[in-house]
Formats: C-alpha cells, structure tokens, sequence
C-alpha cells in the first residue's frame, strides 16, 4: 500500500491509499515526488516517484475499461523473481490470467482468490464485503483490512462488487438517490451523517434491521435509528443521522 499524501512530504497527512495494481496519471513533478490523479475515484494526492512503475497507454486504457480482477484474500502474496510481496484485498490485478498478472514488463505469480466483480442485480453483496474489514481499525484515509476510515470502508465494499464511489464521505453524499425514510432503506445503502455545523463527515452500510456497519475506532455493527447511530458500549448517539442514499 502506497500512503497518499496531501502534501509532498512523509510527514504530510495521508489522504488516501494506492492498493496494488491501482494506476493513475500524473499530474506533476516536485523533486523525488509527483502528484497523481487516482483513476477509480479522480482523487489527488502525492506518492513518491520511487512507488510507481510506469505504464504505457495501451495499459492504461485496458484497465480503466474496468474488466480487472481483483485479490479477494484479507492478505496474499505475489511471487516476482523469487521475492514475495504481500497485498490486500481489494488489490488489482492488471492483466490477470490464470496464475499471473502483469504491471509493464513485470511478471507476477499470484495463487490467491482472484475475481472479477460485475455490477449485479441488488445490493446482498455489498454488505458482505463490508464485513470482511470487520474489526479492522479506523486509518484516516486508509483503504485496507489493516487500518480503514469511514469512506474507505463503502467504496472498497462498493468496488467489490463492480461499483464505483467517490472517496470523501461528502462526495459520496452526492451520489445515488435519497432514500427518505431509514424504514424504506435495504441493505446496502448508504447513510451519511453531519456535525453541528451541518457537514457531511461520516458515513455506513446500512445492514437492515436497524444496523449499520461503519468505521468508527474500528469497524463495527452498531445500532441505527432515525436520530442516528447508538452506540450501546457508551450508551449514547455517536452520529446524527442527515440522510440515505440508494447508489444501485
């Protein structure tokens, strides 16, 4: 996993993570780092140069057409010229066949779950993929089983299913179609949450029955109502509910 940052520096706060496989155009060079535009979710943010290979156009456009498949292991390896390298899910794996995947002229062995996921009919999946990250602990801007934030969670869960959502919280508020009662809503869709000040800064899968999945500490199930989430171990509302959104 490759920390983006906000700035170009180590230092800098990590707005997001690259996963293997994950490509990107560059945008601009400063020194030993350059600032890059995520394809799956057009989000921005500094790497070092030395953690990307490049990729010519022709690659480029085969994995932005979205037939990829993708690790479906919490951890795995990938075997290239006697050195191992593990990834997580959710990590791509560019033209991947059979027991192989290839970035530039790089050969990978990889002997894990691989899948490609297609959008589907309904929604039964996205809470599935959900509970992989069960107990994983809250990462501002972490995508992976090892440390994930709150938007982090629906788009990896979304996007193990075929479906594409944007990364902040907010930006994914703009997505879909309001749901208007927490009564109407299935399993699989989204709630958000606001401050004081009526911003968008949370969000999580609603699971039906009155329960969500969210990264709050850690990820975890908790109780939802149409105030908000309650979090029974505190014996209070953690989060105020502002809205719900259908994205399939």
């Amino acid at each position: 996993m490759v920390p983006m940052r906000a700035e170009p520096a180590h230092r800098s706060e990590m707005v997001s993570q690259l996963l293997f496989g994950e490509f990107f155009e560059v945008i601009e060079r400063q020194q030993d780092w350059c600032r890059i535009k995520h394809s799956f979710d057009q989000y921005e943010g500094w790497i070092p140069q030395s953690q990307c290979s490049p990729i010519n156009i022709m690659e480029y456009h085969h994995l932005a057409s979205g037939h990829n498949f993708y690790s479906f292991d919490l951890v795995q390896l990938l075997l290239f010229e006697n050195t191992l390298f593990s990834i997580v899910l959710g990590s791509l794996l560019p033209w991947f066949n059979s027991k192989h995947c290839k970035i530039g002229n790089k050969t990978y062995t990889f002997e894990g779950n691989a899948k490609m996921p297609l959008p589907i009919e309904g929604s039964s999946t996205i809470a599935e993929n959900a509970y992989m990250y069960l107990n994983a602990p809250y990462l501002w801007g972490g995508r992976s089983p090892f440390g994930i934030d709150c938007s982090g969670l629906t788009q990896m869960a979304y996007k193990l299913s075929g479906y594409k959502l944007k990364r902040d919280a907010a930006q994914q508020a703009d997505q879909g179609r309001i749901v208007n009662l927490l009564e109407e809503s299935v399993p699989g869709d989204l709630a958000f949450f606001d401050n004081d000040e009526g911003k968008i800064v949370h969000t999580g899968i609603l699971l039906g029955n009155n329960k969500i999945i969210h990264s709050s500490g850690k990820v975890r199930v908790d109780n939802i109502d149409h105030h908000g989430i309650y979090n029974a171990e505190q014996k209070k509302y953690s989060h105020n509910l502002r809205l719900i959104k259908r994205i399939i």
